[in-house]
């Protein structure tokens, strides 16, 4: 009896150290995963990279990132012929929208996809931010043939990603995990990829806070894979909530701004507090008194990256301002978005010389 309640004494005792190594390994393993950046690392990271310029792209052929990326409507031609127009002016990076529902009819051809769009991107000269998760515009997304645009729309077929059903379902998450981690596997190491913009303007189409949860999820189902490029996704409204979440999360900063360049400058210098490399991933809208001539020598002071909305008019109509529509889908006087027409024409070729001028571009 006295061996046998010994022996019970230093199982249990043994039990329980297993516990508690256990909790320390869960806990350790917690922490390794999540891996925030931190400002040296960011730093480090961004004295790398030069001046960050470039534009938020999608073909002119494509209404939204459903036809930019299923197979049937996937344009490389469309895709090299504009992305050296950007070149041309000097823009180094392109933020490109992906989207849950190709990834899902087809994962291995979707993926053979991207791998192409980046071997188009490099020999132009051009890196890649990849966006997931969107929570602007339309909320119904589908496969197959996408709506034609609607004349003087802005953005009249873009869609959510992934839309509201399975917004407000996390019983179907899973496969947005496996979205995802599935193209973070595959291209984590990839140097054509400058960074991770993981969800676009969270809270927007009157989501507001219930995008909390999301947004946490795409940056833990990121933190588990740690891809070698920076995880980040941009503020752009006043929510607190999911503002501070953003930015004690993210390795760089990003944010959206569409203000004067007064107001721009002051959103510089508040983020610049945080200690981290900021990258501006959308501005750019003319009728607003954000342009080009106003806006990029102030983001060239502070270093700070600038991605405009817009490269090249097409199906997208981002031509035409938000709320805004022009009934007959004749061309307005003066462009909301984008910079040249489809020929490769610009716009204003006034404005043109001068980003040419201010990122360097022979």
């Amino acid at each position: 009896m006295g061996s046998c309640s010994l022996t019970a004494a230093f199982t249990d005792k043994m039990k329980k150290y297993s516990s508690i190594f256990l909790l320390f390994l869960a806990s350790t393993f917690q922490a390794q995963v999540r891996h925030v950046w931190s400002k040296n690392e960011a730093a480090t990271w961004y004295k790398e990279q030069g001046w960050i310029v470039g534009c938020n792209f999608i073909p002119s052929t494509a209404i939204n990132e459903i036809e930019m990326w299923q197979p049937d409507t996937f344009d490389p031609i469309t895709i090299n012929r504009e992305l050296g127009w950007a070149h041309s002016i000097g823009m180094n990076t392109v933020r490109v929208f992906l989207h849950y529902i190709p990834w899902r009819s087809d994962s291995i051809g979707y993926t053979r996809r991207l791998e192409e769009f980046l071997t188009i991107g490099e020999r132009n000269a051009i890196r890649t931010i990849f966006v997931f998760f969107d929570d602007c515009w339309n909320n119904d997304p589908h496969p197959g043939k996408q709506p034609d645009p609607r004349p003087g729309i802005h953005n009249s077929g873009w869609v959510q990603c992934p839309g509201k059903t399975m917004h407000d379902k996390r019983e179907t998450w899973n496969d947005l995990k496996k979205y995802e981690q599935g193209i973070l596997k595959r291209f984590k190491t990839d140097k054509r990829i400058l960074m991770w913009d993981l969800f676009n303007e969270p809270g927007n189409s009157n989501y507001g806070s219930s995008s909390m949860a999301l947004l946490k999820s795409s940056f833990a189902w990121a933190w588990e894979i740690r891809p070698l490029q920076p995880i980040t996704a941009g503020i752009w409204y006043e929510n607190r909530e999911l503002n501070q979440w953003q930015l004690d999360n993210s390795d760089v900063i990003t944010f959206h701004s569409y203000d004067s360049a007064a107001e721009v400058e002051s959103e510089i210098i508040e983020l610049k507090q945080t200690g981290r490399p900021v990258i501006c991933t959308e501005y750019m809208a003319r009728t607003r008194g954000s342009k080009f001539q106003t806006h990029l020598p102030i983001f060239k002071k502070y270093l700070v990256g600038a991605i405009n909305w817009g490269l090249v008019a097409g199906k997208t109509n981002t031509i035409y301002q938000w709320g805004v529509p022009v009934a007959d889908g004749s061309e307005p006087k003066i462009w909301f978005h984008d910079i040249f027409r489809k020929d490769g024409e610009p716009f204003d070729r006034e404005e043109v010389r001068f980003i040419s001028e201010i990122t360097g571009a022979k």
